[in-house]
């Protein structure tokens, strides 16, 4: 037995940023989604409400839920902490007081359920093996419903949490009994690192220290049961049996999620001096009492005389390991376990076919549990050097202020917990690839737009939520872009109405950009767009993302292992011009500009634009740079002339339709000359993080532009502490035309901030996005929870967003000034 591992302390040590609490910390604030629109915002969108309701209705009959559900409005809990699990094998949310919540099993949909039988327990034993101290290391509740022999004894102010994603910290000071007790817990979650990012594992490492005068004994046990916390796991087939695998010992508990066989794998790693008890089967609806006190009484479970005996049970069921080490007066011990959730193949809700999860492309998908185990065991100090090399450059820049070291972290905890899936490709699919095709080397990547908000890769949101994976999984990004790029040619002919107008539109119009690869609740990838409000190929922003991020990407990939960006481009181009052939209908007179239609045609999908319009404007003239750049990359002169013509064309129109001598305006409707919007310089935003600086818009204009946003939108809302409002007026009022204009949108605001660094205007891009976070940190407990839209006072909209991933385009842009 040794003291700490054998990897730097600097590398295991409680940071000194991330979100940190004591356990007893409850936040000042509550907010809520139960926001009334005025009568004016509710007379606007009247029809929309009657049809939703009726749309509602009718999925309720069908037994099935709405893709994006109004009516049951998720209030956040203010609980979280970072949860475990890489990425695409479903998560499991921790709360800061160490409980398990929030499931993330079921793709794209998740269970906000705390359970109780999913529990840490410690036991204190002295020298003459008696017990000093028992308890949960769970402060969530002292009262358990079910277990009531179950305690929840640790004094919360006296014990302190720290997270910094994708790790986790917390302190139990149990000085009265002798002992200092420190919890890490890891999940691989690490740049560039395709294998082990994809493991739905955690590793708990327990640091032990013994400050008394005489050897303590102590004793980590893990309980865990089926399921999720549905009612689903009342109607389960478990069964149970116990492990000696490598340096491992556990218990795994086999169960069915949604039908979907799942293993649980509770295990402890093998080391002289401790010893491992595994308790196989015991009843979550008891009180516990015989778990609770074999525990108590021994330190240990009994032992099981039947090593080869399974046992099956129909119903809830949980399992248990507890491992138990003696420590000498002044020493530090440390015991090692990991919980395993193994899905490896799984469904839709349509069910119409089979996924195998992209861990499975190494470890196999018949039963590769134990292999896991076994692994997450082995390389867990190798993930935690890694992922602390990454944040190291981060945490260390003095220029950095420290709010932002744990935001950037903590944001990033949406790649995981975004209802995110990753898929291996199959062998049919496979055929149909040529061998260039990354898919066929890192797999189907996708995430839901957000956890209410129920559609994969919603692509005008991912836009802004890219830079998170073009910065550190580049390959994901591309491979979720060659599965666009091949939607792009796809016509899907079925009618569906929208809930908008109540007209009637084909799913997927051909040679455009979908807004979504579907609805996790119906088959993602086979049917389009489960986005039910608007016709979206009549909108003005997404053919033009779509062309956006590919020159992003390309400009962003030199240098970057596993893509051929050349190829990468080679393969775009065909998607990319089609898109713009498609998006020309839109400049209806001529000027080389596009228009909106007078509907809400675009990401705000509320707020109507009308004529030529900043937002959708500035997209398309950095569109038609990136094209004319693209077409010169790859030979095509015809095609560079074309675009570059076209360029210079709209980009003449653009400046002398929108430029009013301050700012450029919401768009041509002379009634909108006074709103002020904040997301005006989307396109120069794009423009910068692809390396370029004024070709295109001025500087003069630009400094112009975001010194009137900062003045009127970030200073003179919420007390210049929430974020960027999305519009505002010349008169100094938030604009409340609709719902949408009145909001500050967390992602919006990011890519705001990262916009003012590109222009050396450091401090007001801090204020902007720092007071943001410290509002939702600090008063309104929504850190790992964050969602799309915060209102003035009061409210929220939309928790557990994809576009806050947008941070990453801040640390872009101080990497590149």
């Amino acid at each position: 037995m040794g003291k700490l591992g054998d990897i730097s302390n600097d590398v295991t040590a409680i940071p000194k940023y991330g979100l940190k609490f004591k356990l007893s910390h409850t936040y000042p604030e509550d907010w809520s989604q139960d926001r009334i629109p005025t009568l004016k915002q509710l007379w606007q969108m009247s029809s929309l409400i009657i049809r939703y309701i009726f749309d509602y209705i009718y999925l309720k009959w069908k037994g099935k839920e709405p893709v994006m559900n109004y009516i049951k409005l998720q209030r956040a809990k203010q609980i979280y902490g970072v949860p475990i699990g890489g990425i695409g094998c479903g998560s499991i949310g921790r709360g800061y007081r160490g409980e398990f919540c929030r499931f993330q099993l079921r793709p794209g949909r998740y269970e906000y359920e705390t359970i109780e039988a999913n529990q840490f327990i410690v036991t204190i034993r002295d020298k003459d093996k008696n017990t000093l101290f028992q308890s949960t290391l769970s402060t969530y509740s002292k009262e358990f419903k079910k277990l009531k022999a179950w305690k929840s004894l640790i004094n919360d102010n006296k014990c302190s949490y720290t997270g910094l994603y994708p790790r986790a910290w917390t302190e139990y000071d149990l000085t009265e009994f002798g002992i200092k007790l420190v919890c890490r817990q890891i999940s691989p979650v690490i740049p560039h690192n395709y294998k082990d990012s994809s493991l739905p594992c955690a590793v708990f490492v327990w640091s032990i220290e013994n400050i008394s005068k005489e050897e303590r004994t102590v004793t980590i046990a893990l309980t865990f049961k089926n399921g999720i916390g549905t009612d689903d796991d009342k109607r389960a087939t478990c069964s149970s049996k116990q492990f000696s695998f490598v340096n491992s010992e556990g218990v795994i508990l086999y169960n069915t999620i949604d039908s979907i066989p799942c293993a649980y794998a509770l295990a402890a790693k093998v080391k002289e001096g401790v010893n491992i008890s595994k308790y196989l089967h015991f009843d979550p609806n008891s009180n516990g009492q015989d778990v609770w006190a074999q525990l108590y009484k021994d330190g240990k479970f009994n032992k099981i005389l039947d090593h080869k005996k399974s046992d099956h049970y129909f119903g809830e069921m949980g399992s248990a390991i507890a491992s138990q080490v003696t420590i000498l007066p002044g020493m530090t011990e440390e015991l090692e376990n990991t919980l395993v959730w193994d899905m490896p193949v799984v469904t839709f809700f349509g069910k119409a076919k089979k996924y195998a999860k992209f861990y499975t492309k190494f470890f196999g998908s018949e039963k590769p549990t134990l292999k896991i185990v076994e692994y997450a065991l082995k390389n867990y100090k190798n993930w935690e050097q890694s992922i602390y090399d990454w944040q190291k450059a981060v945490l260390d820049n003095p220029k950095l202020p420290d709010w932002y070291k744990g935001a950037l972290f903590n944001e990033t905890y949406y790649i995981s917990d975004g209802g995110t899936v990753w898929f291996t490709i199959d062998e049919e699919d496979a055929k149909k690839l040529p061998s260039s095709d990354p898919r066929l080397q890192y797999g189907r990547f996708a995430y839901i737009e957000g956890h209410e908000y129920r559609m994969y890769n919603t692509y005008d949101v991912h836009f802004y939520a890219s830079f998170a994976l073009i910065m550190n999984w580049p390959c994901l990004q591309v491979c979720l872009q060659y599965d666009f790029r091949d939607s792009v040619f796809v016509e899907q002919p079925q009618k569906v109405r929208m809930l908008y107008d109540g007209k009637k539109a084909k799913r997927k119009v051909k040679n455009s950009v979908p807004h979504d690869l579907g609805d996790p609740f119906d088959e993602p990838y086979v049917r389009y767009n489960g986005y039910p409000i608007h016709d979206v190929s009549e909108w003005r922003d997404l053919n033009v993302k779509f062309v956006l991020q590919v020159f992003r990407d390309y400009c962003l990939l030199e240098g970057i292992k596993g893509i051929d960006r050349e190829q990468y481009l080679a393969d775009m181009f065909k998607a990319c011009d089609t898109v713009m052939e498609f998006t020309k209908k839109f400049d209806e007179d001529g000027d080389g500009l596009i228009e909106n239609s007078g509907m809400p045609d675009q990401t705000y999908d509320t707020w109507i634009m009308t004529g030529s319009s900043s937002y959708c404007g500035g997209l398309w003239i950095v569109a038609l740079f990136g094209m004319t750049k693209m077409s010169e990359n790859l030979n095509k002169r015809e095609k560079e002339q074309e675009y570059s013509l076209l360029l210079h064309k709209g980009l003449k129109s653009f400046n002398d339709k929108l430029w009013n001598g301050r700012f450029y305006k919401f768009d041509c409707n002379k009634k909108n000359d006074n709103i002020i919007m904040s997301d005006q310089l989307c396109g120069h935003w794009y423009f910068r993080c692809s390396g370029f600086e004024y070709e295109l818009f001025p500087k003069a204009n630009v400094d112009s532009s975001l010194q009137t946003v900062f003045r009127n939108n970030v200073m003179l809302f919420g007390n210049g502490n929430m974020g960027a409002a999305n519009g505002f007026t010349t008169s100094g009022k938030v604009d409340v035309c609709t719902i949408q204009s009145e909001e500050a949108w967390t992602g919006v605001t990011y890519a705001l901030a990262s916009t003012m660094i590109y222009e050396g205007m450091i401090e007001e891009a801090w204020h902007t996005a720092g007071n943001m976070h410290l509002t939702m940190k600090d008063k309104l407990g929504l850190s790992f929870d964050t969602p799309e839209a915060l209102y003035e006072d009061k409210y929220y909209r939309a928790i557990g967003y994809m576009r806050p991933l947008s941070i990453w385009s801040i640390q872009l842009a101080m990497q590149q000034k």
